[in-house]
């Protein structure tokens, strides 16, 4: 989430719930042809059985039960395997992308990119990372095998960036300009501009099927479900709680539930993205924002942003079990887990910084400086088939 201005902030409207309102930790800064890299599709292994009636042009479901299966400790394509392992951040206020080794913990670039990047992003055929610079209106692409920066490509209001599952269409998170905007995933020009009524259109999953995907309005406090062939929102409905801010959204390993972080409500929703039910709350801790899932697909980590903790749900119990405390707190923000598995990676939003977690033992393994503002940082490789898009959502 970003910072906007108050007027912004009055589309939330009222909510219907009775839950408890615990205050909320604001944002940095609101994000007030060039040519795209060439892309073949990635090798995708295993049995190639269509076990699930999936949208046409994806990838086969590999295991129903499992949809996180392909992202196995160091379990990497093909197309990944030589690339060196880094951990991108970008610096929102900094206008730059900080880049580490995750082996020695230490600053080994900085590349200057557009205006206000959000979020580094993984194309979804794995070979490109896009700089969404918001403010910038541009994508710049990083070349993960060199970590060089390309020519960046005109795009409107890139606050975030995601790839539907089929590998057809790049779909930009157009905040400001209130729409979903599906584009050319090759050459990033617009296909279809789809409006939407809420504000704030920010993050998504999609369904294992990936025929329809949930979006998050963090302005408004709206969810969305959107048609992915059709390009065309289908249902709409304001979570039941008064100046809810959901963020981060996240769908089970047995693709039933979507999980839908919310920092003024201070928790996760819990939707049945198929019926498109009232969701069901769970508290996490202030200022809930961003979801990892682990590599054995067990568990699940929740930055609470406006705390310094990370809360450990777990799957199989479907419960929370631990909470992990920052040493002298922090603003664990976005991020993502090791290829190996072994370390979560969160950018500290208000802090300059960026931590590294041991998952086993929630201790904190380095933190590091970095530029003004770091938000969507990328852990690149990672385990998966193809990406579908924000900091690295495989299958």
């Amino acid at each position: 989430m970003r910072t906007t201005k108050a007027a912004r902030l009055l589309a939330a409207g009222a909510a219907l719930t009775a839950l408890t309102l615990l205050s909320a930790c604001s944002s940095g800064p609101r994000h007030d042809r060039n040519e795209a890299l060439v892309s073949k599709a990635p090798a995708q292994p295993g049995n190639g059985k269509r076990q699930v009636n999936v949208l046409p042009g994806m990838p086969p479901v590999e295991n129903p039960k499992d949809l996180y299966s392909a992202d196995r400790p160091n379990q990497l394509s093909p197309v990944v395997r030589d690339f060196p392992s880094r951990v991108y951040v970008p610096n929102t206020n900094s206008d730059t992308v900080t880049v580490i080794d995750p082996k020695t913990y230490r600053v080994i670039d900085t590349i200057p990119v557009g205006h206000q990047p959000q979020h580094v992003v993984p194309s979804w055929d794995l070979k490109t990372l896009w700089v969404n610079n918001d403010l910038g209106n541009s994508l710049t692409p990083i070349d993960p095998k060199t970590g060089k920066a390309g020519k960046p490509v005109a795009v409107h209001d890139p606050y975030n960036l995601y790839f539907t599952p089929d590998g057809k269409y790049a779909v930009v998170m157009a905040s400001r300009d209130r729409q979903l905007v599906f584009r050319d995933a090759h050459t990033m020009k617009v296909v279809k501009a789809v409006p939407v009524s809420c504000y704030g259109v920010n993050h998504a999953d999609f369904s294992p099927d990936g025929r329809y995907f949930i979006v998050s309005c963090e302005f408004s406090g709206e969810i969305l479900k959107v048609d992915t062939a059709k390009m065309k929102v289908v249902r709409e409905e304001r979570l039941p709680y008064e100046g809810a801010m959901p963020q981060d959204v996240k769908i089970s390993p047995d693709g039933k539930l979507f999980y839908i972080a919310d920092m003024v409500a201070n928790g996760v929703w819990i939707l049945d993205g198929d019926k498109f039910t009232k969701p069901r709350f769970l508290y996490t801790g202030k200022g809930a924002h961003g979801l990892y899932v682990s590599r054995d697909s067990r568990e699940m980590y929740i930055s609470n942003r406006g705390e310094g903790t990370i809360s450990l749900f777990d799957f199989t119990k479907k419960r929370l079990t631990k909470k992990w405390h920052l040493p002298g707190g922090g603003s664990p923000d976005m991020g993502g887990v090791s290829a190996d598995g072994k370390v979560l990676w969160l950018s500290g939003r208000y802090n300059a910084e960026v931590y590294a977690i041991n998952t086993q033992t929630g201790k904190e393994l380095a933190r590091i400086k970095v530029g003004n503002g770091p938000h969507g940082l990328a852990v690149y490789p990672q385990p998966g088939r193809y990406s579908l898009g924000h900091t690295g959502i495989f299958r």
